[in-house]
């Protein structure tokens, strides 16, 4: 299978890598926090032996892009490449040119900086296909083949290098405070991931169900599916109209079914992963480039 790389998606998984590597620096490194995972790693030998991250991230990663090309195909191969080159180079860059934010009189506040940057990072590069390597390639896989939220994966992985961390260097203050950062960024990456596949799942109860399942289809393309319900006290039954709209068409969907009949039932639910045509594949079936 070619290759299908596309610009903007390393273009944000270069921007990605720079949130992340900022927050590492400026707020792991400042102030003497660990972190989880591979980065964890380096932090380690970083306090310990104060070799250079940027370097010891590119060493640490070469065997897991051997399972990265095994399990999770080219791009995301090629994509994880240039997520690792991207974090070394700014880690280097970041670590070159510090900008001072002293903080260690308020770990508590460090510690939601460092999650938020660097889960805000991490989700960015997840997102547009990429990993920074290490535990990122494990969480994809997990992900893939169990279902595993990627957060979760990372925070199991990311405790038991921070408990290493605790038992060599970190005070058990800094230590708690890292948890603190680190359960802040895996919930930001799953943020991050739910708020791009966020959609609405509708489903309409309505005697006018025929218009406005014609009117859904012509004038918001969307596909309707009419499921065959049984009222449960009446036994009285009953057509109803499941369909799936972004969030940002969700108030134009319920407009259109009032103007058509006021007394409809409306059930709306979130909807937090959507494959399929309209949104994952276009009318032809083909993958939709974003």
């Amino acid at each position: 299978m070619p290759l299908q790389l596309k610009w903007k998606n390393i273009l944000f998984i270069f921007l990605g890598a720079a949130i992340f590597s900022f927050g590492i620096v400026h707020f792991n490194m400042q102030n003497n926090l660990a972190e989880g995972g591979f980065t964890g790693i380096t932090l380690l030998l970083y306090f310990l032996f104060h070799f250079n991250p940027a370097v010891v991230n590119l060493l640490l990663n070469i065997p897991l892009f051997i399972i990265g090309w095994k399990l999770l195909g080219k791009n995301t191969f090629f994509y994880t490449i240039i997520g690792t080159l991207a974090v070394s180079l700014f880690l280097e860059v970041f670590q070159r040119y510090q900008i001072p934010i002293p903080l260690r009189h308020d770990l508590m506040l460090a510690a939601l900086f460092a999650g938020a940057f660097i889960g805000t990072g991490l989700g960015i590069i997840f997102r547009y296909g990429g990993t920074t390597g290490g535990v990122d390639i494990i969480a994809r896989i997990a992900k893939k083949y169990f279902g595993w939220s990627m957060g979760r994966t990372m925070f199991i992985f990311d405790v038991c290098v921070i408990t290493v961390s605790i038992l060599t260097y970190l005070s058990y203050r800094e230590g708690m405070y890292t948890i603190i950062a680190v359960f802040v960024g895996a919930r930001v990456i799953d943020f991050i991931q739910e708020v791009a596949y966020s959609a609405r799942g509708v489903m309409i109860i309505s005697e006018k169900y025929e218009e406005i399942g014609e009117r859904i289809v012509k004038e918001m393309n969307r596909g309707v599916t009419v499921l065959r319900g049984e009222g449960f006290y009446s036994k009285q039954k009953r057509n109803v109209l499941y369909c799936v709209v972004g969030r940002n068409e969700i108030v134009m969907l319920k407009n259109l079914i009032l103007s058509v009949d006021p007394h409809a039932f409306v059930s709306v639910t979130s909807v937090h992963e959507v494959l399929g045509e309209g949104f994952t594949l276009d009318e032809n079936k083909n993958p939709i480039v974003e």
